[in-house]
């Protein structure tokens, strides 16, 4: 008993103490709110909202038909206009697409000619260009194909091909971003924060004073694991309930205390990491220069930016001794695809192993540091 206060008290100096570094309570703020905010709606691959008007020099079926194919959330309601319009418009940068249909379009598609017809794209917006281009050309071959054969009464193929996309019917970006966002400063910050707690420790000499009273290296280390991880913990909560789910209006499918419970098995590990570097750095630039050094490959080869599956096969084995791989496994299956303590498990018995070693391994190093100190 005398030990678990001596954790608690040392963990509440830890807390007071870090309520006091604007400059870390500064960045797990902006690390959970704008910055996951900001990497959400930011970095969206897929067309959204693009302005885009129609000159129907035809005015027949086939370009109506056309006209009222292109629909929100992909493209804005389409405008009509003059052919005289087009250049003025898209000099001032009203329309991203404006779709020319010529005239005797339907005579020329019934009669079995080939008729050109215009897709006239301001590439300035590069992602949407590129996007909305091929849209627009899919939309318009289909409109055509399918009023061929209601015109010329063709039997519809044999096959139908329905394509079901799950976890992610639009394939909306913001709905893997933001929420990897959150997973990633798990990492980083776990890291940060416990690293940065050994550093200022001995910066401002009360490093000494702690292995000078009654207390063991493990008091010291578990401290400010629970102390760092509870800060950890609450910020990732808050995030997912309140800038995921209210703000950015994000679905969570899984179970988010599910998610939580892994996320505190997982920061025995990253917070070992911050303490195993932290009782090497002499400075906080030096963590800094560790801290990149350690969490730049781990991120990169968890699963979190570019998948498992495409890794070369010996890569994949071998990363599979990072608990980052696990918790990001897990992380995805619940929040995701919604599975349960029955599928993930596995992950967390992993995540539970391996970050229990390297919690090991970072309390040696933190008792033959302070022997040292002694």
């Amino acid at each position: 008993m005398r030990k678990l206060a001596n954790i608690f008290w040392l963990g509440i100096k830890e807390l007071r103490s870090f309520s006091h570094d604007f400059v870390l309570l500064g960045l797990v703020i902006y690390a959970f709110s704008f910055a996951v905010t900001m990497q959400a709606r930011s970095s969206a691959q897929e067309l959204h909202n693009a302005s885009i008007a129609i000159v129907d020099e035809d005015n027949s079926e086939l370009s109506r038909r056309i006209a009222h194919a292109f629909l929100p959330p992909y493209f804005k309601p389409p405008r009509m206009i003059a052919e005289a319009d087009i250049v003025p418009l898209m000099n001032a940068g009203v329309f991203t697409f404006v779709v020319d249909i010529p005239p005797h379009f339907q005579r020329d598609i019934l009669g079995g000619r080939q008729p050109g017809l215009q897709i006239d794209v301001d590439a300035t917006a590069m992602v949407q260009a590129g996007l909305g281009s091929g849209y627009a050309q899919q939309i318009i071959t289909a409109e055509i194909a399918k009023f061929l054969s209601q015109a010329e009464g063709t039997k519809p193929l044999p096959v139908n091909l329905v394509v079901h996309i799950a976890f992610n019917p639009n394939v909306m970006t913001a709905w893997f971003t933001g929420v990897m966002g959150i997973i990633n400063s798990v990492t980083m910050l776990a890291i940060i924060l416990s690293g940065a707690a050994i550093v200022r420790e001995r910066e401002h000499g009360t490093m000494d004073h702690l292995l000078v009273m009654p207390l063991t290296p493990f008091e010291i280390a578990m401290s400010k694991v629970w102390a760092n991880g509870l800060v950890i913990t609450v910020a990732a909560g808050l995030s997912l309930y309140v800038v995921v789910k209210a703000i950015l209006g994000i679905p969570i499918a899984g179970s988010i205390p599910l998610f939580m419970a892994g996320v505190v098995i997982y920061l025995f590990f990253a917070t070992a990491i911050g303490i195993f570097i932290g009782t090497v750095a002499r400075s906080m630039p030096q963590l800094g220069l560790l801290y990149m050094l350690i969490y730049m490959p781990m991120n990169m080869l968890s699963g979190s930016n570019t998948p498992l599956e495409s890794m070369p096969h010996w890569l994949r084995i071998a990363v599979q001794v990072s608990p980052s791989t696990h918790f990001v496994s897990f992380a995805q299956a619940i929040l995701y695809r919604g599975a349960g303590l029955g599928v993930v498990w596995p992950q967390f018995l992993a995540t539970a192993v391996i970050g229990g070693l390297i919690f090991w391994l970072a309390l040696r190093r933190f008792r033959s540091v302070a022997a040292q100190v002694t």
